[in-house]
């Protein structure tokens, strides 16, 4: 019998961030761990994941998901290996995606886990590109924004996780054109030489994002997959052709804003260009998971899709990944892997 761990640590939102997370808003503390219940199972996290709508569960708004509580461990996408089951279906030893992150053990109910193939890629991979955030892409682009064949496509925060597999997603389908935005030159040069972007520019540089944009793509956009807001959707209403479509994901320029931002200044091109600004979330596009697997699984293994990972060790750097990523430190995925 597998002598379980007396106590485990795990992450907790002490205080409301105002403006930028602070270490004092978050405490990392020591809880006992309890064997499952009935149809529950004990997991030892192997990696945690920390992505840009966490920030958003730390304000007490209402929100298409809840706020994340005081006092209480902090959630989020999760993989690891079952130590103990009390659940038919579910073996010690299993591997599992499950919600109970930012923690080193969670018990679990077994119906809000899946089974993973550690065979099919590294466990890590199902928090990212063959996870929620590879779905969020792959339902993005196809679905939400319409993309089809010959499409002029830009991507905003394109070298995270998200972004980049947009873009690998939209040239592997047929783009005219893809075109992603940056944070650093270095980054600028990965999008081109590593993941097969046509173009893109550092937003940063010091030059606007509507004239690098312009000059990226001289032929206009015709969908923009927006993970920044601000400034970049300003700039691809301007680059916008008729007809032209905008999946809204992520707005991650005003998660740390204190005051209300402005809205895009030429919203007005909107109705000429007769444009469709979509928001979405993944959760929505669930039906569409065993499509996904089944592409995104053969683009990997075909070497079409190329995908990174920032991997941060041991729980006690939850908040500096997290940070991390806010300040788009981050390469790829950002992910938190446990000792």
């Amino acid at each position: 019998m597998t002598v379980l761990p007396a106590s485990g640590r795990e992450w907790h939102l002490v205080a409301r961030p105002h403006g930028w997370p602070k270490p004092e808003d978050f405490a990392l503390r020591e809880v006992p761990v309890a064997a499952p219940g009935e149809g529950r199972i004990l997991v030892r996290n192997k990696h945690f994941s920390v992505d840009p709508y966490m920030r958003g569960r730390m304000n007490d708004v209402k929100s298409y998901t809840p706020p994340y509580q005081l006092d209480h461990p902090m959630d989020g996408a999760a993989v690891g290996e079952v130590i103990a089951s009390n659940a038919e279906g579910f073996a010690v030893g299993d591997h599992v995606l499950h919600g109970l992150g930012w923690r080193e053990y969670a018990e679990a109910p077994a119906r809000y886990a899946t089974k993973i193939d550690a065979s099919l890629a590294p466990l890590s991979a199902y928090l990212g590109v063959l996870g929620m955030t590879g779905l969020t892409a792959y339902a993005g682009l196809f679905e939400t924004a319409s993309f089809k064949e010959g499409d002029a496509v830009f991507v905003s925060g394109a070298a995270g996780a998200v972004g980049n597999q947009v873009g690998q997603l939209a040239r592997i389908k047929g783009a005219s054109r893809v075109i992603g935005s940056a944070g650093s030159d270095d980054k600028v040069k990965l999008l081109v030489e590593e993941y097969g972007f046509d173009a893109a520019f550092n937003y940063k540089s010091g030059a606007s994002v509507r004239e690098q944009l312009k000059e990226a793509a001289p032929d206009g956009i015709d969908v923009y997959f927006d993970n920044v807001g601000g400034e970049h959707l300003e700039a691809a209403l301007s680059s916008f052709n008729l007809h032209g479509r905008a999946t809204i994901c992520g707005m991650i320029s005003q998660y740390n804003s204190t005051e209300a931002s402005p809205a895009p200044r030429n919203l007005a091109l909107v109705i000429g260009k007769r444009l469709r600004l979509q928001g979405m979330l993944v959760n929505d596009h669930r039906a569409l998971m065993p499509k996904f697997v089944e592409d995104v699984s053969g683009w990997l293994a075909s070497g079409e899709l190329k995908y990174q990972e920032t991997a941060v060790e041991g729980i006690e750097k939850g908040y500096d990944a997290f940070l991390g990523l806010l300040r788009g430190e981050n390469t790829g995925k950002m992910i938190v892997t446990l000792n």
